[in-house]
């Protein structure tokens, strides 16, 4: 637990340190999240004034820091717009933007999907804990698309049953950098957190590594263009990031992932494609037997806008004369 207030002071060798990365580095206390909160709310301060985590040390300043405990986090209802795919008494499938993450996490409470859910006045189910009603699987904050929410605890635990046996079916389209070898393929490589970026996920091959879960990944080449490769996933496990890590494994990250080394951005000639602004991944399908009738479902999450739009410019740069047409039950 950090003391009340922490008073540091800042030498001569830390003259041009940023301000975040000086409290960092001093109070490894406080992961560097937390300092970014702290900054924001004003609860650090360079000679008693407030400050902006940019702003550069030059020696000798007297920085206090006052660690408040964050307040605990709840999920609350907010009224956010969902585009809702499939509903029933059961079950609801949404079709979630990038940007969005699925439920209140460390420093995240607000604009959450399970918020915007209890906003409709929604009947969720409590098969996961407080801050997660209703969610049985989890899509990353920026990868849009499709996602499965149980209504009441009889389809929770069905639906996370049919999840941990791998009977649902869940197709992602990713655009990833490069040129794949093949027009299809299988990645089979162990995922485990990275050892020294918690942030990340780490492959390996099998039996490197006694902590690593095994993961497959199946991919299907649709179309090549240019220097980027449109592909069909699908998961056969689901581990945190496992299309992103595998991909990054194989040198032809996702486009956007910055995380694993993808590219805010392509260059083709002299054509520059605008940044994306987040990873060219999206959850595009899923196939599942409903967990009252038993009756086959399949739910299709249409390609985001943006998306779409950065699929059309990067054909005409690649001088594609269109989308290729496996596409059209996506767009």
């Amino acid at each position: 637990m950090p003391p009340d207030r922490i008073e540091l002071i800042a030498t001569t060798t830390d003259s041009g340190s940023r301000l975040d990365r000086f409290v960092a580095a001093n109070c490894p206390d406080l992961s560097r999240s937390r300092v970014q909160e702290l900054i924001d709310s004003s609860l650090v301060q360079i000679n008693g004034q407030p400050s902006k985590p940019s702003q550069k040390l030059k020696g000798g300043e007297r920085i206090t820091v006052q660690p408040e405990p964050r307040p605990p986090l709840k999920a609350e209802a907010e009224s956010i717009p969902l585009n809702i795919l499939y509903e029933d008494d059961e079950l609801i499938v949404i079709n979630k933007p990038a940007g969005m993450t699925v439920h209140a996490g460390a420093g995240n409470s607000r604009g959450t999907l399970v918020n915007a859910l209890l906003g409709r006045g929604q009947s969720l189910s409590q098969g996961g804990n407080a801050l997660r009603p209703g969610i049985v699987h989890r899509l990353d904050k920026d990868t849009s698309g499709a996602i499965l929410i149980a209504k009441n605890d009889f389809a929770h635990a069905k639906l996370s049953e049919a999840f941990s046996t791998r009977a649902i079916q869940k197709t992602y389209l990713a655009l990833v950098q490069g040129k794949l070898t093949g027009a299809k393929g299988s990645i089979e490589l162990s995922i485990s957190r990275d050892p020294k970026r918690r942030i990340r996920m780490s492959a390996w091959a099998a039996g490197k590594s006694a902590n690593a879960r095994y993961a497959r990944t199946d991919w299907t080449v649709l179309q090549q263009l240019g220097p980027a490769t449109l592909v069909e996933v699908q998961l056969h496990t689901g581990r945190t990031h496992q299309i992103r890590v595998h991909f990054s494994a194989l040198k032809h990250p996702v486009l956007g992932d910055t995380l694993y080394g993808g590219a805010s951005q392509l260059i083709i000639g002299k054509t520059k494609l605008p940044v994306l602004g987040r990873q060219f991944l999206h959850a595009a399908r899923l196939s599942f037997a409903h967990p009252r009738t038993e009756k086959e479902i399949t739910v299709t999450a249409p390609l985001a806008p943006e998306l779409r739009i950065y699929l059309e410019k990067l054909a005409v740069a690649a001088g594609a004369s269109k989308i290729d047409a496996s596409l059209t039950a996506f767009l």
